[in-house]
């Protein structure tokens, strides 16, 4: 079998990318860089605390066993960046950009695969970003593909729009963005992700158990896994029966005027996400950050009266039911919502490693 590629992970998370390159089998990853505490601990209970910089990517030095690696993959914030193309390196905002570019530049991987926004690519922050791969650029050692897709089109469950940039080192052919190879009519449903969940008694399931871990010095909350992840929030009597109004597939619209707010009786038109409920046939909506909250979006259970669990939330972007978990339960809510689909990485995992087989 083939040597495994070495792959560190830039703004980490909790290990969502890391999760699908693991499972596409071809990849060890050496080192991954997280400042959250809570998720880098989450990254270390899953993957190792020797793997894991806990710490900022701003002035962390390569390490020799990082600067051999195949393949660099992370999402940097954008904020600022469209200054980066006219080499004011100096703004403040372009910190994390000024970093990734500068790990990318001291590791040289074969590959780097970068994960944002779906409309990242429709901004001067991306513009610049290719202005930066031509001969005298920051990244000129690269050529760029890049395209919007849909985690559903992958095999997640979910409907989730991402941008992707690959870069690939020149003098290999250049690693195009692969299409999706699961049709809509085979799309993967809540249904099937949620399967052989047990029933949820929502008065009984509010709080996280008492445990705590400490890879990296301070203790944090955790590490928990499966129906540990298996609570929502305590409601008022007023969203129950918001709840209990609004049918399959239903949201605010459907309530009477004596359960909406007043702001929903004032607009009625605008997002037919909130207070949504998830329609059980389909895959769900872009799993955010808040999802345990209905009316933020479409995260009602498909039956039950009650926005989806965390543990619902990390199946539906494709986490096992062993993962472990670690920090408060908005920590927890806020790293399964910003984490990449699994499934996507996994899809785009195989791709890469593919098409790299091919050429050395």
């Amino acid at each position: 079998m083939a040597q495994p590629f070495q792959v560190v992970d830039l703004f980490a998370g909790c290990g969502g990318i890391t999760s699908g390159f693991h499972q596409a089998g071809r990849y060890q990853t050496v080192r991954a860089v997280e400042i959250d505490l809570a998720a880098a601990t989450t990254y270390a209970e899953n993957f190792g605390k020797d793997v894991v910089v806990a710490d900022s990517i701003i002035g962390w030095d390569v390490d020799p066993e990082a600067a051999q690696a195949d393949v660099v993959v992370g999402g940097p914030p954008c904020q600022g960046f469209s200054n980066l193309g006219k080499k004011r390196l100096d703004d403040p905002r372009n910190q994390l950009w000024r970093e990734y570019v500068r790990v990318l530049n001291a590791i040289k991987p074969k590959v780097f695969m970068l994960e944002n926004v779906d409309r990242f690519l429709r901004t001067e922050e991306f513009r610049a970003l290719q202005d930066e791969a031509v001969p005298s650029g920051l990244l000129k050692d690269y050529e760029l593909r890049f395209a919007v897709v849909n985690a559903a089109d992958f095999g997640a469950a979910q409907v989730r729009r991402r941008a992707i940039v690959i870069g690939t080192r020149r003098g290999l052919d250049p690693i195009e963005i692969p299409p999706g190879h699961v049709p809509r009519e085979k799309w993967r449903t809540v249904e099937q992700a949620l399967e052989n969940l047990p029933e949820f008694v929502p008065e009984t399931n509010q709080l996280l158990p008492e445990m705590t871990v400490a890879p990296h010095g301070p203790a944090v909350p955790g590490a928990f896994r499966g129906l540990d992840l298996h609570i929502t929030r305590e409601y008022r009597d007023i969203s129950r029966a918001r709840f209990r109004s609004i049918p399959p597939g239903g949201n605010r619209f459907n309530l009477p005027d004596e359960l909406k707010s007043p702001c929903w009786i004032k607009h009625t038109s605008g997002s037919s996400d909130v207070m949504g409920r998830l329609h059980w046939d389909r895959p769900s909506v872009t799993i955010r950050t808040e999802f345990f909250k209905p009316e933020k979006g479409r995260y009602i259970h498909p039956r039950q009266n009650r926005a989806i669990t965390h543990l619902e939330a990390a199946r539906l972007q494709g986490f096992s039911h062993s993962f472990k978990w670690c920090g408060s339960k908005v920590q927890i809510a806020r790293q399964i919502g910003n984490a990449v689909p699994v499934e996507l990485a996994e899809s785009l995992a195989r791709h890469i490693a593919n098409s790299l087989d091919k050429q050395l």
